[in-house]
């Protein structure tokens, strides 16, 4: 059997009155890419948010039901420890106003990660290597990240995170600001990313859901109406909502 890495059970979550997800049973598979997909507006952010407590910020927002990580109920993991386990990459690059170096190593410091310099460097080196970051920048350590393109800037968030080690990655729409040939090598990262690592991707983008990820939940208003691996919810959908949204009668 495939181990969990989250698992939820009877999951709600309402934003003051709005109840926004809804007794959803869903499981992240380790070492395999999930993708969830659906119309705008269906609770796809909304349930990868759950997953780092990032709903926490939200005023009103109340959650109840199970949230596991690696069978840990989530509510008894630091908060910290928690973002730590599980990092997040999100829609647009966000890397910070300085160099690339201090970018990769602003999570080791925040952690309070003491190391000596030159195996700082080497997790730099490797965490950039694993995004094949390293050839090109490897001389521009110094450069301000700012300045790279748009791709760089995406591939340096994800190696920012693997310096602190997550067990799990989640993706808010990585590629939505990428151009179609960035989309297509950081699909190809995401595939060679998950020998060590659990993703989680939302997309809106059906095809990059069925390139690249070995399950797929399919959501709406709220719901999750069917899960299974890629293959058969692209192929034979069981439900007819999946079927409907996937051959663009809505959505």
């Amino acid at each position: 059997m495939i181990d969990c890495a989250i698992r939820t059970q009877n999951l709600n979550l309402f934003y003051g009155k709005f109840h926004a997800l809804k007794d959803v049973d869903f499981c992240v598979y380790k070492n395999k890419i999930t993708a969830l997909i659906g119309p705008s507006g269906c609770g796809k952010s909304t349930l990868l948010r759950c997953f780092n407590r990032m709903n926490d910020i939200y005023e009103e927002v109340k959650i109840t039901g199970e949230i596991k990580i690696f069978d840990q109920e989530i509510n008894n993991i630091d908060i910290i420890e928690l973002r730590k386990r599980v990092g997040m990459v999100f829609q647009r690059p966000n890397p910070f106003p300085f160099s690339v170096y201090d970018n990769m190593v602003y999570g080791l410091r925040i952690h309070g990660i003491k190391l000596k310099k030159s195996e700082e460097e080497e997790i730099v080196k490797s965490c950039l290597s694993s995004v094949l970051l390293w050839d090109d920048l490897k001389d521009k350590l110094h450069i301000s990240a700012l300045e790279l393109s748009e791709e760089m800037k995406q591939r340096l968030c994800i190696a920012r995170l693997l310096t602190i080690k997550p067990e799990i990655i989640l993706l808010d729409e990585p590629c939505s600001a990428l151009d179609p040939i960035a989309t297509m090598r950081i699909e190809e990262l995401m595939i060679e990313l998950k020998k060590d690592y659990t993703i989680l991707i939302v997309t809106h983008n059906m095809q990059q859901a069925a390139r690249v990820s070995d399950y797929t939940g399919f959501m709406l208003l709220g719901e999750l109406i069917e899960f299974g691996e890629t293959s058969q919810i692209f192929t034979s959908p069981k439900e007819i909502k999946t079927e409907e949204y996937i051959t663009g009668r809505f959505g």
